[in-house]
C-alpha cells in the first residue's frame, strides 16, 4: 500500500520543493511586517494589515483568479515580465510557488508579529541608550528573542505550502511533473477509477509530512527557549 509510483513521487518532490521555496522567499518578508506591524504606528497601518491577512478569509480560489489576472502571459504584470525577461508564472512550479506564498505569508506574518510585540521594549531601549544602531538592536536584540515566534511562523507556512490547493490550481493548474503537488494528486486519485488506493497513500503521506514539521517546530522552539533562558540566568 506504502509503495510509491513514479507519479506520486514526483508529486511529493514537488511539494517540498515548493514548500521550501515558498518558505524562503517569504520569510524575510514576513519578518520585515510582522517587526512594522508589532512596533510602529503609521498611517494606513490597518489598510496593510488587512491586505496581509485577506488570504485568510476570503476563498482560497479568489486569490488564485487575482493572480492569474496579475501574472497570467496576459495578465497586467505578467505580460510584461514574459514579453521582456521571458519570466513566466502561469501553469508552472514558479507560479504554484508564488500561489503559496500568498496562502501562506499572512501566518507567518501573524506568529512573527505576536512574538515581536511580547519582546519587553525595555531591553532594545537600553541597547540604544548604550549607543547601539536601530539596526544592531533589531539584529541582536530583537530578531534573537523572536527567534521561537520566526520558526514557529516558517514551519506553519511551510505546512500550510504543502497543504495548498484552491489558488494553486486556479492560477497554474493541475499538470503532472510541473504544478501537481501532493494535494493535487489527492484531489485527481479522487475523480480517478480505482484511485482510493492512490488518495488513500497520498493522505498518510501529507498526514506524516505534517506530524514531522509540527514535532519538529516543537523541540526546536523548546531548544530555543531553553538557550534563552540560560542566557537570561
Amino acid at each position: 500500500m506504502f509503495e510509491l509510483s513514479e507519479a506520486e513521487l514526483a508529486a511529493l518532490v514537488l511539494s517540498l520543493k515548493i514548500a521550501a521555496w515558498s518558505t524562503a522567499l517569504s520569510c524575510p518578508a514576513a519578518v520585515f511586517f510582522g517587526w512594522l506591524l508589532a512596533r510602529f504606528e503609521f498611517m494606513g497601518k490597518a489598510l496593510v494589515d488587512g491586505l496581509i491577512h485577506l488570504p485568510l478569509v476570503l476563498p482560497p480560489i479568489v486569490p488564485g483568479y487575482l493572480l492569474l489576472l496579475c501574472f497570467g502571459h496576459n495578465g497586467l504584470l505578467g505580460k510584461y515580465l514574459y514579453q521582456h525577461f521571458g519570466i513566466s508564472f502561469a501553469f508552472n512550479w514558479k507560479g504554484a510557488v508564488l500561489a503559496s506564498m500568498v496562502m501562506a505569508f499572512p501566518l507567518m506574518v501573524r506568529s512573527i508579529r505576536l512574538s515581536i510585540t511580547a519582546i519587553d521594549q525595555r531591553l532594545e531601549h537600553a541597547a540604544k541608550t548604550l549607543g547601539a544602531t536601530p539596526l544592531r538592536v533589531f539584529c541582536t536584540i530583537t530578531l534573537p528573542l523572536a527567534a521561537p515566534g520566526i520558526l514557529v511562523g516558517t514551519v506553519l507556512g511551510f505546512s500550510r505550502s504543502l497543504g495548498e490547493f484552491g489558488a494553486t490550481i486556479t492560477f497554474v493548474g493541475n499538470i503532472q511533473g510541473e504544478t501537481r503537488t501532493l494535494p493535487l494528486a489527492i484531489y485527481t486519485a479522487t475523480q480517478s477509477p480505482g484511485g482510493d488506493d492512490v488518495a488513500a497513500r497520498m493522505v498518510t503521506l501529507s498526514l506524516l509530512l505534517a506530524l514531522f514539521a509540527l514535532a519538529a517546530s516543537e523541540m526546536l522552539n523548546r531548544k530555543l527557549l531553553k538557550q534563552q533562558g540560560k542566557h537570561h540566568d
